[in-house]
């Protein structure tokens, strides 16, 4: 156990011995620290046609996401969604690549929530917690960094999953690849994972500063601050799946620590995909209906993302924006994700802190 009594004589001491009963031919063995790694959806590596399809393939069959019958999905997916969707949404991660670092934001932006929650980690608990981050789908993958922590000498690792809410489609999967790259080690790590924090005072108090922020700098107040979420099937919700109900109190307890009433704040949910009903109402759908009802003046949040990405950048300013607009609307806001905002990394570095109870 790591103790933070004697971790200057334990993190000074040589990165890895042997044993003193040891003979010269037994591996050395590294010194004890405890490993929290931070999780997110992912990223391919580029925007052209097989870093595209690599990407897809991957997410896309996951049977967490698409629980289809593989004998059915499989070859619709390699037949036809692969050979066409990796052109659509290249151009759409085109449009938002950072072009200077030569990756996408949520990579940008993951490795800088992950470099400020190292400093304050180990800054208040010293060297032997080393913080990492992976991508359940693309690079660096879970099986890497575990790979990579257990060689360190990361004895117990917390693993935390960037999502607020609980979904089987985001955390539940997380965990999954996260556990399988567990079984592939010779010396097993203790584990804990992170549950979710939709409803922390913390993370709430976060979401309601980067909305106060926003409004503050406007000059007309918006009327309507819609809080879109990442879709998931409706069936999911009937066959037990959180999320929905997560997503619905998170927007509350924000409406509460905004003071504001029903009138001034909606859920929604975005990116559907197939053909069966997904939580409703759709975000795209709703924004026009808000148009529509003469209600002009529209912010737009997305508190189930840790990060801007894909879903934020591109649908929402962009797709979404558009069907707000194509409908009447006049003024549309988009408040980005909490990304590495100070609070946020507050927020983040007291769950890992709660998380790590016992062991530090």
């Amino acid at each position: 156990m790591l103790d933070t009594k004697n971790a200057e004589t334990m993190f000074t001491a040589k990165d890895a011995e042997r044993p003193a009963h040891a003979g010269p031919d037994h591996p050395k063995i590294p010194t004890a620290k405890i490993g929290v790694l931070l999780a997110n959806l992912g990223t391919p590596d580029g925007y052209d046609y097989w870093s595209m399809r690599r990407y897809l393939n991957e997410f896309l069959s996951d049977k967490r996401v698409i629980d289809y019958s593989p004998f059915l999905w499989q070859p619709l997916l390699q037949g036809v969604i692969l050979t066409k969707r990796p052109f659509s949404s290249g151009a759409a991660y085109k449009t938002i690549w950072n072009n200077e670092a030569g990756e996408s934001p949520l990579m940008t932006i993951t490795k800088a929530q992950t470099a400020k929650l190292r400093e304050r980690l180990q800054d208040r608990f010293g060297e032997g917690v080393r913080v990492g981050f992976c991508m359940r789908y693309g690079n660096p993958s879970t099986f890497a960094k575990v790979e990579e922590m257990i060689r360190e000498g990361c004895q117990k690792i917390l693993f935390f999953p960037l999502y607020p809410q609980y979904a089987g489609a985001t955390t539940a999967t997380a965990n999954d690849q996260f556990f399988r790259a567990l079984m592939k080690a010779k010396w097993q790590p203790a584990s804990r994972t992170v549950p979710p924090y939709f409803d922390r005072p913390d993370y709430i108090d976060a979401l309601a500063q980067s909305v106060e922020r926003v409004y503050g700098s406007l000059e007309t107040k918006p009327e309507m601050l819609v809080c879109s979420y990442h879709g998931v099937p409706k069936r999911y919700l009937m066959e037990g799946d959180p999320y929905h109900c997560q997503c619905q109190k998170t927007t509350r307890l924000l409406k509460e620590r905004l003071g504001w009433d029903d009138t001034q704040i909606t859920t929604t949910f975005q990116s559907r995909f197939g053909p069966e009903e997904w939580l409703q109402p759709y975000t795209v759908e709703e924004v026009a209906h808000l148009a529509e009802r003469g209600i002009k003046n529209i912010a737009v949040c997305a508190p189930a993302f840790s990060a801007d990405c894909i879903e934020t950048l591109e649908e929402i300013n962009e797709e979404i924006r558009e069907s707000f607009e194509h409908a009447g609307g006049e003024r549309f806001t988009y408040i980005p994700c909490l990304n590495d905002d100070a609070a946020h990394i507050d927020a983040l570095e007291s769950v890992i802190a709660d998380n790590l109870a016992g062991w530090v």
